[in-house]
């Protein structure tokens, strides 16, 4: 039996495109199956072709709905892949959101660019299509959380908890090898404590070979633990608003339309409630976030206590006072023109595309107004360049001066920080005899490895991109089937063959995907 072998197509030394092949004897699969964006130098990576054909995979297994690790599935699908795209019920119904919309956007943005002729490539194509991205969805499955589940012969794999996004999971996976079970651990995004709406993570219990991503890994979130990191979470919301409110301004606030826009909402009712901020119109301008809304209260039985007995008090968890949902483009272009003080909440997180764009382009340029942002800001997009104090930003071509207040809402990141990290990864009973670190850039990377060797004494790999591992060296004896091993079988095997296919891959220009 050849050994099993596991290749980093994405997340590996970038924070996006997250899309690990795993290839047994039996099956060649991919965890996660993500979107690169960020930095043309990764989007084009979105263009090439994988290391092998799309139909020569038989299946896929998804920790969560966020882009950078399903947005990939409509070029797969598009490509020849026809099998089954495992996940829990809520990331399915998350994807049927954003897909498509990923597909529609890029279409828009491409005719956009033609129309303007602000793109070199002629003409401009999208990396797939909406219609490619409904394809998609027909091939998703969903699965239970805590049920053992075996999509093909010597593959076993369990969803947990992972407290990142409404449905979100880590993977416990168990390969059967020919001298025993290997159980391979991969985080996908792990949340934190006391989040509004979500459950707390699960915590693992045992990993022979550990996959961690590393997002936030050389830093560590506000607060002690999570209740103070909850209160100073909103007490900067409320002087973000109280300070713009009083010169008559807006507060724009990019956000992710899934999850992060629902915990806004959770915060300014509350905020709104114990009347710590004014009650001002607080418009969501996204239909997909409108649409998430909708799912998040389909999926109260993934709701956290706090959420649980506000619905059994009557009381709705994502409802302020005046609140307005936003659907068609033209009630958007009026949100422009209005001069009263105002929360504006609207995709794209990372000001990479979508409506938020607009508002920017009216909003920038007046001191009156806050532009906040309320997660992670990938390297190489308008909300990087914004929150690090450019002074001018380009939307469609044209040039924008930034003279409106650009904050970072600190408190507001669905990722464990290190701290958290290390914390989770220390329930495990044994260390693993390989820990690779994921889902990070480099500094967060090289920050959160050196903590985990210097803290739990534990090696640590950094895989670069389409790196090859063996994954033979790190299996349990087939006797161990139990979260317990002799001391002996603790020891770190080696690193396991390494082949760079880098090389292998030719490259394709950036049609005029998302700038």
């Amino acid at each position: 039996m050849p050994l099993p072998r596991l290749t980093f197509l994405g997340a590996a030394g970038t924070v996006t495109g997250s899309k690990y092949l795993v290839e047994t004897p039996s099956a060649r699969f991919l965890i996660d199956c993500g979107l690169f964006q960020g930095p043309k130098e990764w989007r084009q990576r979105n263009w090439e072709p994988l290391p092998l054909a799309p139909d020569q995979l038989n299946f896929v297994l998804l920790t969560h709905a966020h882009l950078d690790h399903s947005g990939y599935l409509p070029r797969l699908a598009a490509g020849g892949f026809r099998g089954p795209v495992y996940s829990t019920a809520a990331t399915i119904d998350l994807c049927g959101l954003l897909l498509p919309d990923s597909g529609h956007l890029q279409e828009e943005d491409a005719l956009y660019a033609n129309k303007r002729g602000f793109s070199k490539h002629r003409p401009a194509l999208p990396l797939y299509t909406r219609l490619d991205a409904e394809q998609s969805l027909t091939l998703l499955k969903p699965v239970d959380y805590g049920t053992a589940f075996e999509p093909a012969a010597g593959v076993r794999v369990r969803w947990r908890e992972a407290g990142h996004l409404l449905g979100s999971a880590f993977l416990e996976l168990d390969l059967d090898l020919r001298d025993g079970v290997l159980r391979m651990v991969c985080s996908g995004d792990v949340g934190r404590r006391n989040l509004p709406l979500l459950r707390d993570p699960e915590l693992p219990t045992r990993a022979d070979l550990l996959l961690l991503e590393s997002t936030y890994g050389g830093r560590v979130h506000p607060g002690h633990d999570s209740k103070e990191a909850q209160q100073l979470r909103l007490q900067e919301l409320q002087d973000v608003i109280q300070s713009t409110v009083s010169h008559g301004g807006t507060v724009v606030i990019p956000s992710f339309a899934i999850g992060r826009t629902q915990q806004l909402l959770f915060d300014l009712r509350e905020l709104e409630n114990n009347r710590r901020i004014p009650q001002i119109p607080v418009y969501v301008d996204s239909p997909m976030a409108t649409d998430a809304t909708g799912i998040f209260r389909n999926h109260k039985e993934l709701f956290d206590a706090e959420s649980q007995a506000l619905l059994l008090g009557g009381d709705s968890p994502l409802r302020c006072s005046r609140l307005t949902f936003t659907r068609d483009a033209e009630a958007s272009k009026q949100l422009n023109s209005q001069v009263y003080p105002s929360i504006i909440i609207a995709a794209s997180g990372m000001a990479t595309g979508g409506r938020v764009l607009h508002h920017l382009k009216h909003k920038l340029p007046d001191p009156r107004h806050t532009v906040a942002f309320a997660g992670f800001q990938a390297e190489g997009t308008r909300g990087r360049a914004l929150i690090e104090g450019a002074r001018e930003i380009k939307i469609h071509g044209e040039t924008i001066p930034v003279r409106a207040r650009v904050v970072k809402l600190e408190g507001f990141s669905s990722h464990g920080d290190s701290r958290e990290l290390l914390a989770w990864v220390g329930r495990l009973q044994t260390p693993p005899r390989n820990t690779y670190l994921v889902h990070g850039e480099p500094s967060a990377r090289a920050a959160l490895a050196q903590q985990i060797e210097t803290e739990l004494k534990w090696k640590v790999f950094q895989p670069s991109f389409c790196e090859t591992i063996a994954l033979g060296q790190s299996a349990a004896p087939a006797a161990a089937h139990s979260d317990s091993r002799p001391d002996e079988r603790r020891a770190r095997r080696p690193h396991g063959e390494r082949r760079d296919r880098g090389g292998q891959r030719p490259r394709k220009p950036d049609r005029g995907r998302r700038r």
